[in-house]
Formats: structure tokens, sequence, C-alpha cells
């Protein structure tokens, strides 16, 4: 095979990658950002503290990727997504802080240690992943319409544990998950915490492989003795925890429980992360370290339309038109017809070229 050939190889090899396309768009979203913003990636220290655009984007999108670990375990083993983890971001931050405050509206000192209740509002929300689980996967309801229920009523549980009031948590131990520990923002400690332990789960043990067989033939992966139900409920439940996490780290980033705006609209980002991710949103196999892509590039795309003065009310509508962009083009039938193309070319090519000789 001559050097060319090998070049050439390689280049479809890498193209043919399933994280190419993700990365592609990152990367143009990022040079938008160099065009229109030539220091965004320029890192300063400010107070003992990184800070920049790229800092800003890594430490703003935690959340959203701790979020799309969750929907994309969900999205593999069920064909669905959970349209609740937003609102049980709410739930966890609201139990959470209304433990920290000992049911007081405004607090300095706190009722309980931080780990206690922060371990509390985790588990509630590992209880409403149990109940998604439930719906979905014992009751076979539709995954859209079984996490509708806690889409819809999960704010309004959280509003009924903090008694319709936003609890504030005026201790700086606190605002420390949601803040900076040393030089470093903690959220993205949590964040990279949360995809070192998710690796290693689906990668060290069998249960990666279980949710990507699950996902593309459930009666089948029965018949050669999973337990589909299991798996399918296991990973709802997973996806609630890791909302709660999620959950607790914006509150204390925001050092209080507001229902109404914790994990507003995320649902949505984290489906949109993992179909930028390069995941099939029916379900099957996956790619983690996709949707973590996809979480940043949509965290990159939020500032930068933030930083050219985007109205807050107009920024659905940008952005649902650059992620329709980016979704055609990872489409299947898009890439197919390139392909086609590209093959027509050749084939006329090697007509010419015959009819000359």
């Amino acid at each position: 095979m001559s050097e060319a050939n090998k070049g050439g190889f390689n280049f479809r090899k890498i193209t043919g990658h399933r994280l190419f396309m993700p990365v592609v768009c990152l990367l143009v979203v990022l040079l938008v950002n160099v065009i229109r913003t030539p220091d965004f990636f320029s890192i300063t220290m400010t107070e003992g503290h990184l800070s920049g655009w790229l800092i800003s984007v890594i430490n703003r999108g935690s959340e959203l990727v701790i979020l799309a670990i969750g929907m994309t375990l969900v999205t593999a083993a069920s064909g669905g997504q959970d349209i609740s983890v937003g609102a049980v971001m709410a739930v966890a931050a609201a139990v959470c802080c209304q433990l920290l405050s000992g049911g007081a509206v405004s607090t300095e000192t706190l009722a309980m240690p931080i780990i206690v209740a922060a371990i509390a509002g985790i588990l509630v929300a590992g209880l409403c992943g149990v109940f998604n689980g439930f719906l979905v996967a014992k009751l076979n309801i539709q995954p859209m319409v079984a996490t509708l229920i806690l889409f819809t009523a999960g704010r309004g549980i959280a509003q009924l544990i903090t008694k319709g009031q936003i609890t504030y948590i005026r201790v700086e131990s606190y605002k420390t998950m949601g803040g900076f520990l040393g030089p470093i923002p903690t959220p993205v400690i949590f964040a990279v915490g949360s995809i070192i332990v998710a690796w290693l789960v689906l990668n060290k043990t069998a249960l990666g492989l279980y949710i990507e067989s699950v996902g593309v033939n459930s009666n089948a992966s029965r018949l050669v003795g999973l337990n589909s139900t299991k798996i399918k409920f296991l990973t709802y439940v997973i996806c609630g925890l890791l909302a709660g996490v999620a959950g607790v780290v914006a509150s204390s980033r925001i050092y209080s429980a507001d229902a109404n705006n914790i994990g507003l609209n995320l649902e949505m980002d984290a489906i949109l992360a993992v179909a930028l991710g390069g995941n099939i949103l029916s379900g099957g196999k996956f790619n983690l370290m996709g949707s973590v892509i996809g979480a940043y590039t949509i965290q990159a795309l939020t500032t930068t339309l933030y930083a050219m003065s985007v109205p807050s009310d107009q920024l659905p509508v940008y952005k649902a038109i650059v992620v329709i962009i980016i979704v055609v083009l990872q489409s299947p039938i898009f890439k197919s017809y390139i392909q086609n193309r590209k093959l027509k070319k050749q084939n006329t090519k090697a007509v010419a070229q015959g009819g000359e000789q």
C-alpha cells in the first residue's frame, strides 16, 4: 500500500470515528468564539481563582455534563428520554437546603452537616428515579409520558418542601460546592468525578454491554438471560441520582433553593447533548464521551450567544437553529447522501479517464 493510500485510509478512519462529528461541532463553536472574542482562550487568575471565557464554559457546563451522563444511559436502555431531570434537580436542592436551614427561609448557621443534607437530597432524587423507572421498566409506559409526571409535578413538590419560599443558605462552607476549591471551580470537580465513576462502572463491569444489549433488542436480551426490566430500572435510578448531584451543586452555586429556576430547561439541553454526541435517541449503542462533548458544545453555544448580547428570551430560537444544523450534519441520511455524492463523482471521474484511454 502506498503512502498516499495509507494517508487516505487514516483520514477515512478518523472521519468515520463516532467522536469525529461531536468534536468538529465543538471546535466550530469554539472557533466562532475566537473570531468574535480574540481573548476567548485567555485564562487569568482573579482573586486566586481561574477566570476567563473558557473557564466559564467548563464551569457553567458542569451540571449539564452530569445530567447528560444519566440521560445517555436512560436513552440507550429504554429508547426514550427522562424529561423530569430538571425538576428532580429542584427537588434535591429543596430537600438539601430545607434540612440545612432547619425549615427557616434564610439561615447563617447550619442545622446539620452539609454532607448529610446533600446525601439526603441526592437520595430523594434517587427515589424520583425509582418512580420513573417503575413506570417505564415495570409498567412499560413510554418514557416521555412516564417522566412527564415529575416534569409537571416536580417543581410543585419542591415548592411544597420549601413552603413556596426561596430558601437561602448564607454559609460560606455551603457555597464551596458551587464555587471554587483553590483556583479550580468545584462544579468541574463534580463533573469530572461523575465522568470517571460512570466510565469505570460501564467499562470495568458488564453493565455498559448489558445496557446496549437491552437497548438494541429488549426481547432478545431477555431470551439470553438478561433481566431487561431490572437494567432499564437501574438506568433511571442512576439518572435520578445524577440529577440530585447536579441539583445540589446548582443550589450551592446560588446558595439557595429556587424551585422555579434550578434546572429550568436543562432537561432539553441534556437531550440535545446526547444527540449532538452522536448517540441514537431510539436506544442501543451509546458513547458517553460523545454526550460529554455535546454538553460542552451546548454550553459553549449558550456562552457565545450571551457574549453576542442576544437577549435571554430570544436565546432558545438561535440555539435551536444552530442545533438543527448540527443534528442534520450528523444524521445518517445526510451522511449517506454525502457518501453517495462522493461515489458518483468517483465513478464519473473513472468513466472519463477510461474514455480518454
